[in-house]
């Protein structure tokens, strides 16, 4: 164990040495999306017709890393792999009040096991927009909606390699239906945001399964002493150095009529449909390199979270129900170097108990930062406990090393 831990450090340590020297474009041809947030230090390549009359922008991002994992009761193990993959195009047709965004991923995560009779997952966004000034966003298709402050983020725009373990249970993800959006932030005084979409409930590129529930979705953010730089709350950790404090707070509601699968937008078919309540408030705090962030996200049903097959009892699948905590704090050195410490605790709904165990996770994380978020080295080591209800334990770790780079 101790020489695994040494490899990961000397090959760390050896990255890190390496001198890049990256000149950033005067030219910002970023189309601030409120429905599409992401993080670019870099604007990508972008295209302009001789007439103005349309634009086209075009960026990637990848993600590279090697992971050791110790799981209790099973033998230790090496994954390597392409975490993500993502081409985005965005930019406008004819006025820049219509616009346009498409995002495609091509990792073997992202895509997920090719299933008979099941979509193939290569779209996460395809989105038009009408922004008939700076404060609206009116927008129609498949994107993220305004759930959870960690979701919301770019997965390319987190301190760690992974979000937390409540995102991953009590996320609402991305779904296909009407967003509108009213922005009003300003520099050094109180702003806020209202955001709010109707959609299909169903998740990303799902066919064939209509029926007469939606999701409704609505969610306000404050912010007391102006707002981030350079839209800084949509990256974790405060790698610009925000020379005044700055607090961002928010909530998030959305119930989800007849969902069909284990976590509303995603997971597994249920056996019979349940109706889902989220509730999801954030804070995140940003001052001279520190950085804070806490979350609090539940999920609710309206019956029972178990469902059984009608032709076999003994075959069963549950809505993920509980509620959970998440705390993150991090220092970025004048070096871009990043200390990062997470804690999350996962309590179950009582209805899945037996099924599914209580957990908290530890994370710690070191990052150096060579071009912002935009190309990054990450480690980090992350402790996972497990309770279950009858009283057993599971322990399990790991140690990771990636590499994030993108345009």
């Amino acid at each position: 164990m101790k020489k695994t831990i040494a490899i990961f450090a000397l090959f760390f340590a050896y990255s890190l040495n390496a001198q890049v020297t990256i000149k950033q474009a005067t030219d910002d041809n970023d189309l601030k999306l409120s429905t599409l947030p992401y993080y670019n230090f870099g604007k990508g390549i972008g295209l302009t017709s001789p007439d103005s009359l349309f634009q086209l922008n075009i960026r990637f991002r990848m993600q590279n890393r090697v992971t050791y994992i110790e799981n209790e009761d099973e033998k230790p193990a090496y994954d390597g792999q392409i975490r993500r993959l993502r081409l985005r195009f965005d930019g406008y047709v004819g006025n820049p009040k219509f616009l346009y965004a498409i995002q495609l991923s091509f990792s073997p995560g992202d895509v997920g096991e090719v299933i008979p009779g099941e979509n193939i997952n290569i779209i996460r966004d395809a989105v038009v927009f009408y922004r008939p000034n700076k404060s609206w966003n009116i927008s129609f298709g498949q994107t993220k909606l305004p759930g959870n402050r960690q979701r919301v983020n770019s997965s390319g725009g987190l301190q760690l390699t992974d979000r937390s373990i409540n995102n991953a249970r009590f996320t609402i993800d991305r779904d296909f239906g009407f967003q509108v959006h009213n922005l009003n932030e300003f520099k050094d005084k109180f702003s806020y945001n209202l955001k709010g979409a109707v959609s299909t409930g169903e998740g990303r590129n799902v066919t064939g399964k209509a029926d007469d529930g939606v999701a409704v979705t609505g969610k306000a953010e404050i912010f007391p002493f102006g707002a981030f730089q350079k839209d800084g709350t949509y990256f974790e950790g405060d790698v610009l150095r925000e020379p005044k404090p700055k607090l961002m707070l928010s909530g998030a509601f959305q119930q989800n009529n007849h969902a069909k699968r284990t976590q509303g937008q995603l997971g597994s078919d249920l056996f019979e449909a349940r109706t889902m309540k989220s509730v999801m408030l954030d804070a995140m705090l940003k001052y001279n390199g520190w950085a804070a962030m806490t979350s609090y996200m539940s999920r609710t049903t309206n019956e029972n979270a178990v469902t059984f097959n009608p032709d076999d009892a003994t075959n069963f699948n549950y809505a993920y129900i509980g509620s959970g905590f998440d705390y993150q704090l991090s220092y970025v050195f004048p070096s871009n170097y990043e200390i990062i410490g997470r804690y999350s605790t996962q309590k179950v709904g009582d209805d899945i108990m037996l099924l599914a165990p209580d957990q908290k996770q530890y994370s710690l994380g070191v990052t150096k930062y060579i071009w912002e978020h935009t190309f990054k080295i990450q480690t980090e080591l992350t402790f996972d406990n497990l309770n279950y209800h009858e009283g057993s334990t599971k322990n399990n770790w790991y140690l990771r090393f990636q590499v994030e780079i993108g345009i």
